[in-house]
């Protein structure tokens, strides 16, 4: 058996492993619930996550942890093969492929967040490398001899790209840039092959844009919205690279990032590593330079895709540098890699069997935390179910913020609507808005404990809201979470500034 196959097949075990010890993220659960929901687009997101997690429980009927994670572990496997073949076919090294595939395995960014959640970027980044390889066939830097399937592929994994998340369109510009900065590609620009290629990605693209129209472009604007801000931070990229460092293992980023500057200096001399380059470049650099001015939030993992494109680059490095003889090297690797397994080996347990609670008590998580989103509401049905607030004919279940709006919709198997009382709903407020549920009883649920605050806050959008007993959540045995319980009767609505 080869390395590369035992690499995939190690890890897809482990990924299935870990699937099975932890609960739904936040994000995850948020997904998984509202994938119930089959719809063109959604909110946050275009839709192949939300697709693949509603085929995944269409085929089984079932919505648990391990069978919606079970497609992004499947998609993981095969970038882990496209990485190794696209930088053996590059390098002409299958050593160099080897450990391409095993060092974006081992960086905590892709293995975890790409490798084996519920979210957008593991089908991105299938798409992505699949563009790449596409990408190079059809500009010939790989050898093929059918330049027009090189080039569809090309456009139907740009076109899948971008059904998966939106920032995987910076990717893409590489090639467009690529074309007019190498002299012997410009030749292509005045073919019809990219073109075609072009128009076949936006038009995968389409239900994307319809959905958006038909929804006041509410998903491109509240993605537009991240670069909003009139502030100059000129420190923030630092702090944007830091953070983008950690998620990649700082011993892994900065390689990544020198072996980039050094493929930007050869510029389109050397081809190869110059396409590589320009796939990364936007997404490197542009999430850093946003944060000069923005006041928003940037999150670490958006520049993921393209570090993603500098594997390659690292692992023909690596492998020139093992077979000069770098024992150190080989030490580091294998150093990370026992890392890596130690440090999922105790948060797999963790999450299975709060072993830290039983250690030091239930206090070690935090009061009212969320255990960082991994831990599943399971015992929420059956306390509701033994206090009777689940008979209330049309009951529906209120939240007053989106991310306990899937915990909640989760837990109770969907077999309740489930709405936000907030003016930041998600994609709640598409398919369960408020205001369409005027009349109805409602069961309000929050981890805010201050009971008499919510009543006065919430009483006014009721006829009658009444205080229950709250509710403490329980992870392995200890409570890890209390609920505010709130009983409504003749929802009036939310006030015109709250609707989203």
């Amino acid at each position: 058996m080869s390395p590369l196959i035992l690499l995939v097949i190690v890890t897809g075990l482990l990924r299935l492993l870990m699937a099975s010890l932890m609960g739904l993220g936040i994000d995850e659960t948020y997904m998984v619930a509202v994938s119930h929901h089959l719809e063109l687009s959604y909110f946050d997101h275009p839709p192949v996550a939300w697709w693949l997690t509603h085929a995944a429980m269409w085929i089984t009927g079932s919505d648990a942890p391990v069978i919606v994670r079970l497609p992004f572990i499947l998609l993981f496997a095969v970038s882990t093969w496209l990485m190794a073949k696209i930088t053996t076919a590059v390098f002409h090294d299958k050593q160099a492929g080897f450990w391409a595939a095993l060092l974006m395995n081992l960086s905590p960014v892709y293995t975890l967040t790409s490798g084996g959640w519920v979210l957008p970027d593991g089908p991105l980044d299938c798409a992505l490398l699949g563009f790449l390889w596409f990408s190079l066939c059809a500009t010939g830097l790989i050898p093929d001899r059918h330049r027009w399937g090189s080039w569809l592929g090309a456009g139907l994994c740009a076109g899948l790209a971008m059904l998966s998340k939106y920032n995987g369109a910076l990717v893409l510009i590489g090639l467009p840039l690529f074309l007019a900065t190498v002299p012997g590609a410009r030749v292509w620009l005045r073919r019809p092959q990219p073109w075609i290629a072009g128009l076949l990605a936006v038009l995968l693209f389409a239900p994307v844009v319809i959905w958006n129209q038909q929804h006041h472009w509410a998903s491109f604007a509240f993605q537009g919205d991240r670069a909003g801000g009139l502030r100059f931070q000129p420190f923030a990229p630092f702090g944007v690279w830091a953070g983008e460092a950690l998620f990649v293992l700082p011993w892994i980023w900065v390689p990544l990032i020198l072996v980039w500057l050094r493929a930007l200096q050869r510029g389109p001399a050397a081809p190869k590593s110059w396409l590589l380059a320009l796939f990364a470049a936007t997404p490197v650099l542009l999430f850093a330079v946003v944060s000069l001015w923005s006041s928003r939030h940037i999150l670490y993992h958006w520049s993921a895709p393209g570090t993603l494109m500098l594997f390659p680059l690292l692992g023909a490095e690596v492998a020139r540098r093992l077979q000069a003889g770098a024992p150190r090297l080989r030490r580091v690797i294998v150093g990370t890699a026992a890392f890596v397994l130690i440090a999922l080996a105790l948060v797999g347990s963790q999450m299975r069997f709060n072993w830290l609670s039983a250690a030091f008590g239930p206090g070690i998580l935090g009061k009212g935390t969320d255990v960082a989103g991994g831990v599943d509401w399971n015992d929420l049905r059956p306390q509701l179910a033994a206090r009777g607030l689940l008979k209330t004919p049309g009951l529906v279940i209120a939240v007053t913020r989106w991310n306990d709006a899937g915990k909640v919709d989760y837990a109770l198997g969907g077999q309740f609507p489930v709405t936000v009382l907030a003016e930041d709903t998600r994609e709640y407020g598409i398919v369960a808005p408020a205001n369409r549920f005027l009349g109805r009883p409602m069961l309000l649920l929050t981890p805010d404990t201050h009971q008499a605050d919510i009543a006065a806050r919430f009483a006014p959008l009721f006829d009658t809201l009444t205080t229950q007993p709250p509710l403490t959540l329980r992870f392995a045995g200890y409570p890890f979470m209390t609920l505010s319980v709130l009983a409504g009767t003749g929802f009036h609505g939310l006030p015109p500034g709250d609707v989203k």
